[in-house]
């Protein structure tokens, strides 16, 4: 039996890193015009991943507003798959119902558009929380991306396996054992691109449980590759034993869940012996980490019970209000963000952001 090896073209979005947000924004534009022309114009190419948050659509429509219906036309479609994140926070280090939050807001900006993508997409969390299925499946989520943090010492040698937490809700994991990335920037000459994949297909071979594999086509920022179809017809072409074709992650899932006794695991996994899950970042601006931790306390605990008190003595209850600070919050939670791994004048930015947001909490 020929292995299936699903390419999905994805873009993974850093809002700021060793860039900061108005750059990306940048970037963003080209790269969505460019992602929306390929999907008008080619029918062939089936669909385009925008790494899970909708803080990228938001950040998009800031400065081309004229083409929110466009997008919408293509979500409704299928073929741009969104959220269902509002951004991809940092699991460790927020709380639980800022996680929580964020599927909430990232669904609701979602169904504006269409409908979200039913997987609890974290391609670049450092490490992750031991309740996620609970909460993944609050949201009806039954499936799981990740990459870091799992090695065999959690009990299984494979990268498709079942999540268990502590009250029995679970999902099932497609592992990403090399990453987001693998599939980025292919070459176009032959033997490049077997010396390139000969090494990764090594890994994914050991890791199947089947004959489904996954070669995410994407990375940091990456426009979208243009001459894919190119390289698929050389891929088949170099490995008669496999089949290379454009698909979906969702396409993924519905092969391994045919794939019987698959392993389940438990708790948390933060493991550092196949992936960097930076521990150090505990550590890093613990200012900042802080005073979120107040914000989150503050929302949560006084915040929004007050208002539900006042709207019991007939006062109305703004949502919107809420959400805007729920939003700007979330948006400081990016995994770079919150992990303070952004360089140092974007950290300050960042602080400017935390205080304005202490300061909306606390009005």
């Amino acid at each position: 039996m020929k292995k299936r090896v699903h390419v999905v073209p994805h873009m993974h979005w850093d809002r700021e890193w060793y860039f900061s947000t108005e750059e990306s924004q940048i970037l963003l534009v080209n790269n969505m015009d460019e992602i929306m022309e390929m999907l008008e114009s080619n029918p062939d190419y089936p669909s385009y991943v925008l790494d899970g948050q909708t803080a990228v659509l938001e950040d998009y429509f800031e400065v081309k507003p004229e083409n929110k219906a466009r997008v919408r036309k293509l979500v409704q479609a299928g073929r741009l798959i969104v959220g269902p994140w509002v951004s991809q926070t940092d699991e460790m280090t927020t709380g639980a119902e800022s996680i929580t939050r964020n599927l909430l807001y990232g669904y609701k900006d979602c169904i504006e558009l269409g409908q979200p993508m039913a997987i609890g997409y974290i391609p670049d969390s450092f490490g992750q929380t031991s309740q996620m299925p609970m909460i993944l499946n609050q949201f009806d989520i039954q499936y799981s991306i990740f990459w870091r943090g799992v090695s065999e010492r959690h009990g299984t040698d494979k990268t498709e396996f079942y999540w268990e937490s502590d009250d029995g809700s679970r999902v099932l994991v497609q592992l990403f054992p090399l990453g987001y990335a693998i599939g980025k920037y292919l070459p176009t000459e032959p033997d490049a691109l077997k010396e390139r994949l000969d090494k990764y297909f090594k890994v994914l071979d050991k890791g199947a449980t089947g004959a489904t594999e996954l070669l995410p086509n994407g990375h940091d920022q990456m426009p979208i590759q243009q001459n894919i179809f190119e390289i698929l017809a050389q891929l088949n072409e170099i490995y008669p034993d496999r089949e290379f074709f454009l698909s979906r992650y969702e396409n993924v899932f519905e092969e391994i869940e045919k794939h019987e006794n698959l392993d389940t695991l438990h708790g948390e996994f933060i493991d550092g012996k196949y992936s960097r899950v930076h521990r150090s970042i505990f550590a890093q601006r613990q200012d900042l980490k802080a005073m979120n931790t107040r914000i989150e306390n503050k929302l949560t605990n006084v915040l929004e019970p007050l208002m539900s008190m006042a709207f019991d003595l007939g006062f109305s209850y703004e949502h919107g209000l809420v959400e805007v600070i729920w939003k700007l919050l979330l948006k400081n939670h990016a995994h770079d963000s919150m992990g303070r791994a952004a360089r140092t004048k974007f950290t300050v930015k960042s602080r400017r952001a935390t205080k304005k947001l202490r300061s909306a909490a606390t009005a």
